[in-house]
Order: C-alpha cells, then sequence, then structure tokens
C-alpha cells in the first residue's frame, strides 16, 4: 500500500486549519443530510401523505441504527488520531484491520435483525397502519444494503482519523448525485414510492465505497496497510469498543428518545406523523454546523492530546463554540421566523406545513443550546473521555422523555409545547458536560502542563 502524508494538527494556527479541516466535513454533512432529506421530499411531491409517514419513520429507524455504528466507529477516528499525535503509525493499519472485522460482523448481524423486525420496530413506535406497507418496505430493503452503509461510515471514520476530511466529501458528493437521480428515476417516473426511495439510498452508498475503495488505493495512507494487517488485534480491539461503545450507547439512547417523540405524535394521527418527519429531516440541516464541529474537534483534539498539547486543544475548543454560536444565530432566523418556508419543502399538505413549521421552532431555540453541547462533546470524545459523554447523553434523556408527555398533556397536541422539551434537556446536557469539562481541564492542565 502506497503511504502518503499525514495531516498533522499538533503545531501551528489553530482556527485556519480546524476551520479548513471542519469545511469538508460540514459540506459532508449537508449532502449526507441532503441526500437522505431527498427520499422524503421526492416522496412527499410525487406520492402521498401516507407513502411520506411511512417512509419518514422507516428512514428514521434505519438512520438511527445506522448513527450507532457511525458513534461506534468514532472509536477508530479517536484511536487513529492519537496514535497519529504519538507518532505511533505502525499502529494505524492494525486499527484499520481491526476495526473493518468488527463492524463487518455488526453489518451482518444489523441486517438480519432489520429484515426480520421490520414490521415489530415500525408498531412499537405506533406507525399509523395505513403507512406500515410502505414503512417496512423502506426498512427491507435498506436492510439487505446495510453492509454498503457501514462500510460508508467506516470509511469516514477512518479518513478523519488520519486528518482527511476531503475524501468522505468527494464520496458524499457521489453518493448524493445518484441518490437525485434514483429518487426521480424509481419515485418520480416509475411511481414505486418507498421501495423507490429505499432503493436509490442503497445504491447511492454501494457505490460510494468502491469509490472510497479506488481512492485509498490511489493515494494511500499514512502508514502501512496490507493483506497482514487485516487481522484482529486484540489490544486494540479493546481500545475501539472502550472508546466508540459509549457514543454507540449514547446514540441508541438519544435514538430511542426521538423515536419517542415520533411515537407521540404518531398518537395524535397522520398530519402530526408526517410533520415530525418533516421536521426530523430539517433537524438535520439545522444541526449541521455543531454536528461538523463535534467530528472535527473530536480528531483535531485527539492528535493534540496526544501529542501532550492541551494548550491547543482548549483554544480550538473557544474557537468552535464561538464559530458555531455565530451560525446558530442565522438558523434560528429561519427555523422560528419563517419555518414554512422550509416545511414547505418537503410536502404540499397545508396541514402538515404549518405543523411541521410549530415543531421546527423548538430546533430554532435548541441550536444556541447544541452548539455548545456538541463542541464540548467533541473536546471530550478526543480526550477518550467517552463514557461522560454517554452518562449527559442518558441524563438528557431522562429529562427529555417524561417531559414529551407532559407537554403533549399541556399544550394538547401542539407540535411546539412538545418540542421545548428538546433545548429543555439540552440545557441539562449543558450543565451536565460544563461542569465535567472544568474538572477533566484541571486534570489535564496538571497532566500536561497547560495553561
Amino acid at each position: 500500500m502506497k503511504i502518503s502524508k499525514v495531516n498533522d494538527f499538533t503545531d501551528g494556527p489553530i482556527l485556519g486549519p480546524l476551520l479548513k479541516f471542519t469545511l469538508p466535513i460540514l459540506l459532508a454533512l449537508f449532502l449526507q443530510s441532503l441526500y437522505g432529506a431527498v427520499d422524503l421530499l421526492i416522496v412527499g411531491q410525487f406520492a402521498t401523505t401516507v407513502s411520506v409517514s411511512g417512509v419518514s419513520m422507516g428512514a428514521q429507524i434505519t438512520n438511527g441504527v445506522m448513527m450507532v455504528i457511525a458513534n461506534l466507529a468514532m472509536g477508530t477516528t479517536v484511536l487513529l488520531g492519537q496514535f497519529i499525535g504519538q507518532k505511533k503509525l505502525e499502529a494505524g493499519g492494525k486499527t484499520i484491520g481491526t476495526s473493518i472485522w468488527l463492524f463487518g460482523a455488526l453489518a451482518v448481524a444489523v441486517t438480519i435483525a432489520l429484515f426480520i423486525l421490520a414490521p415489530q420496530a415500525l408498531t412499537l413506535f405506533k406507525l399509523p397502519q395505513e403507512a406500515m406497507g410502505e414503512g417496512t418496505i423502506y426498512m427491507r430493503i435498506c436492510s439487505v444494503g446495510f453492509i454498503f452503509i457501514v462500510a460508508y461510515n467506516l470509511c469516514g471514520s477512518i479518513f478523519r482519523g488520519i486528518g482527511d476530511s476531503n475524501t468522505p466529501l468527494i464520496t458524499v458528493a457521489i453518493a448524493c448525485v445518484i441518490n437525485i437521480v434514483g429518487d426521480l428515476l424509481l419515485v418520480a417516473v416509475f411511481h414505486m414510492a418507498a421501495a423507490g426511495a429505499a432503493i436509490a439510498t442503497v445504491a447511492a452508498q454501494g457505490i460510494s465505497v468502491i469509490i472510497s475503495l479506488l481512492i485509498v488505493k490511489k493515494k494511500g495512507l499514512p502508514f502501512h496497510f496490507g493483506k497482514d494487517s487485516m487481522k484482529i488485534d486484540k489490544g486494540i480491539l479493546k481500545q475501539i469498543i472502550r472508546i466508540g461503545l459509549p457514543l454507540g450507547l449514547q446514540e441508541i439512547v438519544l435514538t430511542a428518545s426521538f423515536m419517542i417523540s415520533s411515537a407521540v405524535a404518531n398518537s395524535l394521527g397522520i398530519v402530526a406523523s408526517a410533520s415530525i418527519g418533516v421536521a426530523g429531516r430539517l433537524f438535520g440541516f439545522i444541526m449541521l454546523f455543531p454536528s461538523a464541529f463535534m467530528q472535527s474537534m473530536s480528531a483535531f483534539i485527539a492528535q493534540n492530546i496526544g501529542a501532550e498539547r492541551i494548550d491547543r486543544a482548549k483554544r480550538a475548543l473557544l474557537h468552535g463554540i464561538w464559530t458555531c454560536l455565530a451560525f446558530a444565530t442565522l438558523m434560528s432566523f429561519f427555523s422560528i421566523l419563517h419555518g414554512e418556508w422550509l416545511t414547505q419543502i418537503f410536502s404540499r399538505d397545508p396541514d402538515v406545513i404549518i405543523s411541521a413549521a410549530r415543531y421546527v421552532k423548538a430546533y430554532g431555540i435548541d441550536t444556541f443550546l447544541t452548539s455548545i453541547l456538541f463542541c464540548i462533546v467533541g473536546f471530550l470524545n478526543g480526550c477518550g473521555k467517552t463514557t461522560v459523554t454517554m452518562i449527559q447523553s442518558f441524563v438528557g434523556v431522562a429529562v427529555r422523555v417524561p417531559l414529551l408527555f407532559l407537554f403533549k398533556a399541556i399544550g394538547g397536541g401542539d407540535l411546539f409545547i412538545i418540542g421545548l422539551a428538546i433545548p429543555t434537556a439540552t440545557l441539562v446536557q449543558d450543565l451536565v458536560v460544563g461542569i465535567y469539562f472544568f474538572a477533566v481541564k484541571k486534570r489535564l492542565d496538571l497532566q500536561y502542563g497547560g495553561g
């Protein structure tokens, strides 16, 4: 395997390299949200509200599982970053080889589970009966191609771990184009509704994986990787699981809480169900900036912790928070004051447009709080302190879920009132990670001599 140059974040300016690294991640997340939203957008324009409800719920479940895998893969990202910071490049190939075995096994298990349990999962989250057929079809087709979805996320985690955020951008851009063309052909032309949307999604991610492998073959990696690397290193496996498992558990709990939000809305009828689906797609766009900084911060911090540069790590965190807050101001303007401009993109139903806009207002409030939360979580992940980020997520769910039912009773089904459970829980999470951050900061200052 050809050896390429490593992207070193441990010396020189901070803000410029951090933004340069974050921008491709931001664009990749935007395109990833876009090609995820394209399914719902095109189904919403060329199919029925029943199809919108089925696709949105099926996509929420499959995307939730995908995000669990992506968070587990953060163990690979952080470990690679720390090895690079420590100049232990020989461990990089072993990390990738071990990760391939680990996530390959997970992909097979998830494929079987999703295919068999699709109807039960949709029933659990109270999808209206008339949308069950479309939701089941969407989930089962996506499950068949889940090996590509897992491989796609693992490739992205590896590239970010070695400081390369451009390659994931290239692959997701290609996937986005393929998915749009596939959706237009299968949904708009052949009227395949949920089945067409699912086939387009799987095909897009499968092709993106092939492209990722071709890029790796051409560009190489910043360390040796060959057939001898394709074996499980028990020590590295334990470290990947130690870092990634808390993040995966965190995502399970977080996804479950948002599924409960959907279940609460589903119990209010088909319009509320479709509205939550529309708002959920917009949520991905609204939270793009803090999500991008959380990912870039993890890799940036991991290298500097590995190099014992806690001073740079802390300054990077401050840069990330202020940048995210500036972006939050812009996003909240559209979310709170002009939500219907956004929701009508995904639905032609006037009732869905108005109802979804009410829920989106709550996201507009949450974006300020999430900007702080995600940056600190990225910092702690980069330090390998993933257990506390899992705990803060559990605390958030413990606050959010009871409030969902309380606000439903108080608001009489108003999705804005129900949605206020989200920023309320995030505020509590901010307090948890903030208190822990200052405790960790003191210990890291003593350990690495930071100011």
